[in-house]
């Protein structure tokens, strides 16, 4: 699994490498210019903060650096790239009908399912799921690939993937969790956000990173 330290030194060294500072890099990409101080990487409490996998495809996206070159900065040697994977795919909207995952929300495999290659992430039981039509504009694009992982905790702020019993299936971000609901946020503002109640949730997955 990729580590909080790794994370952070592969932004720093992505900023080295076309010649930015941390905050130089984060203007760049659109984001706020302290988004990657070092001042931002740990909370007052103590508790690490991540860099969202918006903000890295972002930056990605700035730069013109690939995935594979991202990750060979994780390593402090800039080591070869990490092994690519084989995950399970499956369109988004497809995801919603049929038998496709077991009560845990891991894929059944088998008709309907297709694979792709994607770095390993060190997420065993993570699935890729495809995003259809503009309903998660301007964050997730038609075509864009989402990295999920069922087994990953969710905390308020992750983006998530929820199938609900009925078969639809949300992408939104999660606002808050009690003991009989769940509150998402939706990721487009034409888009009103939803209540739900838990027992209607057969799963939640978190997204892990996403491939646009």
């Amino acid at each position: 699994m990729l580590s909080h330290e790794q994370i952070w030194t592969a932004i720093d060294r992505l900023a080295e490498r076309y010649g930015y500072s941390a905050s130089g890099l984060a203007r760049r990409a659109g984001l706020d210019a302290t988004s990657f101080n070092r001042s931002k990487r740990v909370g007052p409490d103590g508790r690490k903060r991540w860099p969202s996998t918006e903000s890295i495809s972002k930056v990605l996206a700035a730069t013109g650096a690939s995935l594979d070159d991202f990750l060979r900065l994780v390593d402090s040697r800039e080591g070869p790239a990490r092994a690519a994977a084989t995950v399970p795919l499956i369109g988004l909207t497809q995801a919603g009908s049929g038998r496709f995952f077991t009560d845990e929300g891991m894929p059944t495999g088998g008709p309907g399912w297709e694979e792709i290659e994607f770095p390993d992430l060190g997420e065993e039981r993570a699935f890729a799921l495809e995003v259809q039509g503009d309903s998660m504009m301007p964050l997730y694009r038609d075509g864009d690939v989402l990295i999920v992982a069922p087994a990953a905790s969710i905390r308020k702020g992750d983006r998530i993937v929820a199938r609900l019993n009925s078969g639809e299936v949300l992408a939104k971000e999660l606002r808050r969790r009690t003991a009989r609901t769940v509150e998402l946020a939706s990721l487009n503002p034409e888009h009103e956000d939803r209540t739900v109640p838990l027992a209607e949730v057969a799963w939640m997955a978190r997204v892990m990173w996403v491939r646009q």
